[in-house]
């Protein structure tokens, strides 16, 4: 299983990114794929997560309306829509997967050591 998070840059507030999730080793439309990002001195949050099952989406509510989680199955890959940026969405961006963890409502509260594969971060920046 590997997984390898791209797209991330400097943006000015307000402004949008797109972010990638290529996944290999595993078809990415069987398990969910879970973007989560840590801010310098902040734990790892869960921000989006996408359902294997019927794609159903979920947010934390800090990113609600401004992020949309998406997959391209033909591509193996999910991405990560973010508009309207703000400074406090500087981060890492992670995504990683679980074959077991459900992705619902609890993308909130969602603890990174619970889950089993991660890729490398890509740096997302918003300049105020």
């Amino acid at each position: 299983v590997q997984l390898q998070a791209s797209g991330g840059g400097l943006v000015q507030s307000g402004g949008s990114l797109r972010l990638s999730c290529a996944a290999s080793g595993f078809s990415s439309d069987h398990y969910p794929i879970i973007w989560f990002r840590q801010a310098p001195g902040k734990e790892r949050e869960g921000v989006a997560c996408i359902k294997s099952s019927d794609d159903s989406t979920y947010y934390a509510d800090s990113v609600k309306g401004r992020f949309t989680i998406s997959r391209a199955n033909a591509k193996n890959t999910v991405y990560l829509q973010m508009n309207s940026l703000k400074s406090e969405d500087t981060a890492v961006y992670y995504c990683a997967t679980d074959f077991e963890w459900p992705c619902d409502y609890s993308i909130a509260t969602v603890r990174d050591y619970t889950i089993d594969y991660w890729g490398k971060g890509t740096q997302v920046t918003v300049s105020s």
